[in-house]
């Protein structure tokens, strides 16, 4: 095992190689399964680079990485001196990634041991971009397979042509950036960087800006990625500020389909995203502290003020009544159409 400090250990990347990115802050009740099942993977003459970023942890995840090390010979670990989040850790990972293919892996989730294998052979095969993969969500003792929102499967595709249909899901509403595989020279491009600024919803805004800039991926059936939800401390479980960095996030996908023509037809999905993620915070906000909830409201409304009227409207009035009564409740929508 080799120690990194954040300059890049090279841009060169080793054909056959597989960089796994684990950003890892005070993850020492489940970073051991994680690399546990690394040391398993079946690779054939593929080799394995994994990058453990830790960011500035304070208990035992440095020193059970550690142990690692003759299990995993490509395990390296990269050391924040202090917390600076996932998104930086995640760039800390792809600035030393070397590998000819780039796999993310949080810290509490964990591989099948064919995992790596089938989305290599596939994103070889078929020679796209990256591959995305169905996953399973582990809650407590259950285990169900949650399938990506694509039915044709194992053939290229244009990532772009599958941000819509607006009304149902799609495979822009599936945002985990775990359950797939990138060619690391088209990351250098096409998605390049996590926003550091987000320290939630950080997955959504480089998923847009992945799927408007690449140009072509696949669904591979290989759903061997291990998902926990609903662990104590998750940012999800935790009500502070950091829960409103969606709306920054989304003010950032919806200036980015609205900054080029070729993208604004896809204005209204990342309207209607941000519509439905709005409506989840304040439905849940009753449990956020009265600061924070005030916060989410004035916020929000900015936010929907800043909105081009055309495409608020329309969105608006494609609501179901709860959600369209909900957002109405923070900003006027027929003044807003009556001042154009």
């Amino acid at each position: 095992m080799s120690t990194a400090t954040e300059q890049p250990l090279t841009r060169t990347r080793v054909p056959g190689r597989i960089s796994v990115i684990i950003p890892a802050m005070n993850q020492q009740d489940y970073i051991g399964d994680a690399l546990a099942s690394l040391a398993r993977q079946q690779l054939g003459e593929r080799e394995l680079e994994v990058l453990v970023v830790d960011d500035a942890s304070t208990d035992a995840t440095a020193a059970i990485t550690a142990e690692f090390s003759a299990r995993i010979p490509g395990l390296k670990v990269i050391t924040h001196p202090v917390n600076r989040g996932v998104s930086a850790a995640r760039n800390s990972g792809l600035e030393n990634a070397s590998g000819e293919f780039v796999v993310f892996l949080d810290p509490d989730d964990w591989f099948a041991p064919t995992h790596l294998a089938q989305l290599a052979d596939g994103l070889q095969e078929l020679g796209v971009d990256f591959v995305r993969c169905d996953h399973v969500r582990v809650t407590g003792g259950n285990r169900a397979v949650h399938r990506a929102p694509q039915v044709n499967r194992h053939q290229a595709l244009d990532p772009g042509d599958d941000i819509n249909p607006i009304h149902t899901s799609s495979m822009i509403d599936y945002p985990f950036v775990w359950a797939g595989m990138y060619r690391g020279s088209m990351l250098e491009t096409a998605a390049p960087r996590f926003d550091e600024a987000l320290r939630t919803c950080e997955d959504r805004a480089w998923m847009w800006e992945l799927s408007l800039n690449a140009t072509n991926y696949a669904i591979i059936n290989a759903p061997g990625v291990f998902y926990r939800r609903g662990l104590p401390g998750s940012l999800t479980q935790v009500f502070d500020e950091r829960q409103l960095d969606f709306i920054d996030a989304y003010t950032q996908i919806l200036d980015l389909t609205l900054s080029k023509e070729k993208h604004q037809v896809h204005a209204p999905k990342a309207l209607r995203q941000f519509m439905a993620v709005s409506c989840h915070h304040l439905k849940r906000s009753g449990e956020f502290p009265a600061e924070l909830r005030a916060l989410l409201r004035t916020r929000l409304a900015e936010r929907l003020a800043q909105i081009p009227a055309p495409l608020l409207v329309d969105a608006l009035e494609l609501l179901d009544a709860p959600r369209r009564k909900m957002l109405s409740a923070l900003y006027d929508p027929a003044a807003k159409k009556d001042s154009k």
